[in-house]
């Protein structure tokens, strides 16, 4: 992985964006709590992945993924292209990098557009993730 000391994005594989957070993993993660439910969008399940290394003794760096949704978003998509459905609920995956930096990453809407064959007039309907995740590392 690269990571740019100066830069706000992190160049990785295909489909996946990453921002850099202006806070800690902890406090990224309470803004987009925060963010979710200001929207009225459902958080379904935070998975602590660092919380889970630790507790069969292993160490790993502040961790977390966020699944979130709105069927009202979300059914839509999946009656257009059933496959979408492993790729929902959206999901943010909050991190630190080896520097002590947050990040916050996600699939490329444009990216999910392509892999199922969703049509452009959805793409608004995955594409708040984007919005989300500007506004958790702001």
């Amino acid at each position: 992985m690269a990571s740019g000391s100066s830069k706000e994005a992190l160049v990785v594989g295909k489909g996946v964006n990453h921002k850099l957070s202006h806070h800690s993993v902890e406090q990224t993660v309470q803004n987009l709590k925060n963010v979710l439910q200001s929207k009225g969008i459902t958080l379904f399940a935070v998975v602590d992945h660092s919380g889970e290394a630790e507790k069969v003794g292993m160490k790993m760096r502040p961790t977390k993924l966020l699944i979130f949704g709105s069927p009202k978003a979300g059914t839509p998509l999946m009656l257009a292209a059933p496959s979408v459905a492993i790729d929902l609920p959206l999901k943010i995956l909050v991190w630190e990098d080896a520097q002590g930096k947050a990040w916050v990453s996600y699939n490329s809407p444009e990216y999910l557009k392509e892999r199922h064959g969703l049509p452009q007039e959805m793409l608004q309907n995955i594409a708040v993730v984007e919005i989300l995740a500007a506004l958790a590392a702001e």
